[in-house]
C-alpha cells in the first residue's frame, strides 16, 4: 500500500530572496519507503498562480515549480513529510526572471569551474523584531550603548536566545549545514553561520535556513515577532547586518594557498565596481567605514581586519593557506548572486548573465540614490 507523504514546496517569490519565501503542501504517493533516500527527481513538478506573487502577468499566470533539493520536514510531526526547495519556470520552460539560482548554476557548472572546487561559508546576521522595535528594546528611548551584547549572557544583555537555538536545532534536523550561532553587537541582533558548502549548495542551504527561521517565529507564542534582514534596521551608533561570505578553492586550501588568495585580491580590486552592485541595494547605509565595515568606493584587505572589504584570518596567514572573508555583502542579499559573482570574479569565470544583470541593477541602484538626494 503506497504511503502518503506531505511534501511542502518552497520557492523564492519575485519580491525578495530573504523574507518573501512562499510555500504550499502536496500529498505525494509512491515515494521510496526510506524518505531519506528521496531525491528531487522523485518529486513531481507543480505550479502556482504567479499573478498572486508578482511573478507573472497577462492571461497565462501559471508558474512551474521544480524541486531542486529535498530535506526532512522539521515542523510536521507524526506524519511522513518532506520539504523541498524549488526553482521557478514559465510554462515555456524558460526560467523566470527572478530565478537567480539558474544563473548561479550556469557559473558553477561552467567548464572551467569544477577544477576549483569552490567552498563557501556565510554568516547571516539579522535582527529579531517585535513590532517596530528590536526584540528586548525598551518601549521608549534606546538601550545602553553597544558593548555588553556581543556573545553576551544574561537577561540584561541577551534577547531572543530561545528562538535562535530552536532555529539552530531545526536546521540540524533538516540536514542543513549550519555551523554555529551567536549574539551580535546590537541588542536583539544575532548571527548564524551556514557552511562549508560546495558551490550551489551554499545558496540552497542559506535560503532554507531563512525559511526555517520564518517558520520558527510563525509558531512563537509571543505576538508580532519577525526576523529583519535589513542592512541598517536602526539608524545611529548601532551596527548594521551583513552576510559575510567566506570563500576558498582547492588552490587556496593547498600548500602555498595564501599566494592564490592574494591573486584573487588582485582580481577583486579590478572587479569591485561590478561586484558591489550584487551586495545589497541599501548597502551604502551600512558600509560607511564605521561599525566594522569598509566603504563602498574602494577595495581593501588586511590580516585580521574588520574595517576592510576582505579579511585574511590570522590562522590563514600563519598556515599559509585557507580561505578569505568577503565582508561586503549585506544581510538581505541574494546568496546565489553573491556566491556566483565572488567565484566568477576570483577565478575569472565567464558570467554573461551576471554582466547583463549588473547593468540593470546599477540603473535601479542609481535611481534609488537619486531619490534619496
Amino acid at each position: 500500500m503506497p504511503v502518503s507523504v506531505i511534501v511542502e514546496y518552497v520557492w523564492i517569490s519575485g519580491q525578495d530572496t530573504h523574507h518573501d519565501l512562499r510555500s504550499k503542501c502536496k500529498t505525494v504517493t509512491n515515494l521510496k519507503a526510506d524518505l531519506s533516500a528521496v531525491v528531487p527527481a522523485d518529486l513531481p513538478e507543480w505550479n502556482f498562480d504567479g499573478s498572486s506573487t508578482g511573478q507573472a502577468k497577462g492571461k497565462d499566470t501559471e508558474i512551474l515549480v521544480r524541486p531542486v533539493a529535498v530535506y526532512p520536514h522539521p515542523f510536521i510531526v507524526g506524519t511522513p513529510s518532506l520539504v523541498c526547495l524549488c526553482d521557478c519556470y514559465l510554462p515555456s520552460g524558460e526560467p523566470t526572471q527572478d530565478n537567480t539560482r539558474f544563473i548561479a548554476a550556469s557559473i558553477f557548472n561552467h567548464a572551467d569551474a569544477a577544477k576549483h572546487e569552490p567552498w563557501f561559508g556565510q554568516e547571516q546576521e539579522f535582527v529579531l523584531m517585535q513590532g517596530d522595535l528590536p526584540y528586548g528594546w525598551p518601549a521608549s528611548g534606546e538601550p545602553p550603548a553597544q558593548g555588553p551584547y556581543y556573545c553576551g549572557n544574561g537577561a540584561l544583555v541577551s534577547f531572543g536566545r530561545k528562538y535562535c537555538l530552536e532555529h539552530y536545532q531545526k536546521c540540524l534536523q533538516m540536514g542543513l549545514k549550519i555551523s554555529g550561532t551567536n549574539a551580535e553587537v546590537m541588542p536583539g541582533q544575532w548571527e548564524y553561520q551556514v557552511g562549508p558548502c560546495l558551490a550551489l549548495e551554499a545558496g540552497d542551504h542559506l535560503v532554507m535556513s531563512r525559511w526555517c527561521f520564518l517558520r520558527v517565529l510563525e509558531a512563537a507564542s509571543e505576538p508580532g515577532l519577525d526576523i529583519n534582514f535589513e542592512v541598517k534596521p536602526k539608524k545611529g551608533d548601532w551596527n548594521g547586518s551583513g552576510l559575510h561570505t567566506n570563500f576558498s578553492t582547492n588552490e587556496t586550501r593547498a600548500e602555498g594557498g595564501l599566494a592564490k588568495i592574494h591573486e584573487y585580491f588582485d582580481r577583486l580590486k579590478k572587479t569591485f565596481p561590478q561586484d558591489i552592485v550584487f551586495y545589497g541595494g541599501d548597502n551604502d547605509q551600512r558600509m560607511t567605514g564605521l561599525h566594522e565595515t569598509s566603504t563602498l568606493n574602494e577595495f581593501t584587505f588586511g590580516v585580521g581586519t574588520r574595517g576592510t572589504s576582505c579579511r585574511i584570518p590570522n590562522a590563514v596567514q600563519n598556515d599559509g593557506k585557507g580561505y578569505l572573508e568577503d565582508r561586503r555583502p549585506g544581510a538581505d542579499v541574494d546568496p546565489y548572486l553573491v556566491t556566483g559573482r565572488l567565484f566568477a570574479s576570483c577565478c575569472d569565470i565567464p558570467c554573461p548573465e551576471l554582466d547583463v544583470m549588473e547593468k540593470e541593477l546599477r540603473q535601479g541602484w542609481m535611481a534609488e540614490v537619486a531619490k534619496k538626494q
